[in-house]
């Protein structure tokens, strides 16, 4: 069953919605945009109660509204190249701004066994799929994959917040690639819980994002890409 946030929630996208409307006045040009693109998104999703698919996809938009557009600020900084390395920066800024541990708390105590299960799962591990495809340097594959789970159970016990996501939004990059690029049946049987533990993971993280992003409109978020022009 895909995890929502309960109506009267402060967490609900009703509810953040409110609190949006109620501080845009506050908000500079890049967090407002980023904000209302992120909220409509997951509106959206959340009146998608039957496809585990779609609403998986609706998502992941969401979170790429609230992330997107520090292509070059990551550029000139040390953070990794890529999309994976925009990741990173994006749950840094966060996780600086969660002193309550929301995100730490959601993650462990809420999805602990769904996310054994997606470490677990090699067809959402990158380096399983560049051996399948022939890639040469990836025969070690399942020991990469062991040596992850080693990092992730390392990650927990330090309350390493970034390294747990950077690690889970890894997996859920792969499993976003093949719905969005073709690589998958819609409704499959084949990536059932996968997709339904996506959907449930990025249902609960999207709202606390967004979240600490309203909290903080001191933080000088980047300018998102494509900004609304006359």
């Amino acid at each position: 069953m895909v995890y929502r946030y309960p109506l009267g929630n402060s967490l609900h996208p009703e509810a953040l919605k409110e609190k949006q409307r109620s501080l845009r006045e506050g908000f500079q040009t890049p967090l407002a945009l980023r904000v209302h693109r992120a909220l409509s998104w997951l509106r959206r999703a959340e009146a998608e109660d039957q496809d585990h698919d779609v609403r998986f996809i609706l998502l992941w938009i969401g979170f790429n509204a609230a992330y997107a557009g520090d292509v070059e600020a990551s550029a000139s900084s040390s953070a990794p190249e890529g999309e994976r390395g925009l990741f990173q920066s994006f749950f840094s800024t966060l996780v600086k701004f969660d002193g309550r541990h929301r995100v730490y708390d959601a993650v462990w105590q809420r999805f602990s066994q769904e996310i054994r299960l997606l470490l677990d799962n090699r067809y959402v591990y990158h380096p399983f799929w560049q051996h399948q495809n022939g890639v040469p340097g990836y025969q070690d594959w399942e020991q990469k994959l062991d040596r992850g789970r080693t990092a992730i159970n390392h990650a927990l016990r330090e309350h390493d917040t970034v390294r747990i996501l950077s690690i889970l939004f890894d997996r859920l990059y792969v499993l976003r690639n093949q719905l969005v690029h073709g690589g998958a049946t819609w409704n499959s049987d084949v990536n059932r819980d996968q997709v339904r533990d996506g959907a449930s993971l990025l249902g609960c993280l999207l709202p606390i994002f967004i979240d600490l992003m309203m909290d903080n409109p001191q933080h000088e978020w980047p300018m998102p890409n494509y900004p609304v022009v006359d």
